[in-house]
């Protein structure tokens, strides 16, 4: 991934947004903005937390004319650690008022706890999936151990509570990728975080191990992030450069999450495990990669089961503790993976 350059943005009514490029980690970049308005200094998202991120952040900021003891907010537009994990190294640098949405908050402020407990989820997960015992250790080590890089830091304030208005900044609630993922946006500019991500399709779990995660979520608030952004000029997001066409970008991420579950259906024809069918979407993948293609096979094959795809083959095995294996229903064209007539209610 080559990042783009540090830059400025200009709103309609002249808010000045500063695009600061920073090495989240080896070779994988990401993008966190200070929107100066109203008096404020604004900081959405602060890096991995990693000495590379944290100092490309310091040095961003410097280009942006600011320190950070001129900071009077850290927003977060999701709890993922390359979103939030800066706080912890930024925190003692500054007196900004700290916001996430209520959905993020125990992964934030209470970071041990919610790392126990989505360990144990990802353990059964992973079980169920049908991995082998040390196949599913090494990828418990390898989430454990990304998110050990981050502490826990109190936040002062949380979204909903705040009537998603932060200063010149409208949000909304946009979960799926992440519980409580949010967009930002002042006059005609939208931060849009990793809800849309160029040429892949942006990371996303089952709602077994995390609660409004999961592709139904997901396509519901793609359909909520099209209409409020109506007359956005510019959509800024966490890791790709500034682009006009969210339509375009909405619908390249449909068409790729249906060319993967469309995979997935294909080979349902014989009764698989999770783990399977991952393997025959996605390759052979090892360390993080595997990990996070495992959890995206659990997303999309819990959807096409709640949606009454694929079923259950082997249930007299379950309680013997052996993996669940799945097997599509019939033949299911691209068309009605996900259904025209599906309605999203809009809260």
């Amino acid at each position: 991934m080559t990042p783009a350059d540090y830059a400025v943005f200009e709103t309609s009514s002249g808010v000045k947004i500063h695009r600061l490029p920073i090495q989240a980690f080896p070779k994988f970049w990401a993008y966190v903005y200070v929107v100066s308005a109203k008096g404020q200094n604004v900081l959405i998202d602060t890096g991995s937390g990693t000495d590379v991120s944290h100092e490309d952040l310091l040095n961003g900021l410097k280009q942006a004319g600011l320190q950070p003891a001129d900071l009077t907010h850290i927003l977060l537009t999701h709890a993922h650690i390359d979103h939030y994990g800066g706080l912890a190294k930024l925190k003692p640098l500054t007196n900004a008022q700290i916001g996430c949405h209520e959905l993020d908050l125990q992964v934030v402020a209470h970071h041990d706890a919610r790392l126990a407990l989505i360990s144990r989820r990802l353990a059964s997960f992973l079980a169920e999936s049908g991995l082998a015992g040390d196949e599913a250790d090494s990828l418990l080590g390898i989430y454990r151990f990304t998110k050990a890089l981050y502490q826990s830091v109190p936040v002062d304030f949380t979204y909903e509570a705040q009537g998603m208005q932060v200063g010149a900044l409208e949000l909304i609630h946009l979960p799926g990728h992440c519980p409580g993922h949010v967009a930002m946006r002042v006059d005609d500019v939208v931060f849009c975080g990793d809800m849309v991500v160029e040429g892949v399709t942006p990371h996303l779990a089952p709602e077994s191990i995390n609660p409004y995660g999961g592709v139904d979520h997901y396509l519901a608030s793609l359909a909520r992030l099209e209409r409020w952004s109506e007359g956005a000029r510019w959509f800024l997001n966490g890791h790709n450069d500034a682009f006009t066409n969210l339509a375009e970008r909405i619908e390249a991420t449909r068409q790729n999450l249906i060319r993967r579950m469309s995979r997935a259906l294909q080979v349902l024809a014989e009764p698989l495990t999770i783990a399977e069918v991952c393997s025959a979407v996605y390759g052979e993948m090892s360390g993080y990669n595997q990990l996070l293609v495992i959890e995206k096979t659990g997303a999309y094959v819990e959807y096409l089961y709640e949606y009454g795809m694929v079923e259950i083959v082997n249930t007299d095995e379950l309680e013997q503790g052996s993996p669940v294996r799945y097997r599509r229903l019939r033949e299911i064209p691209d068309s009605e993976i996900f259904p025209k007539e599906q309605k999203y209610v809009f809260i």
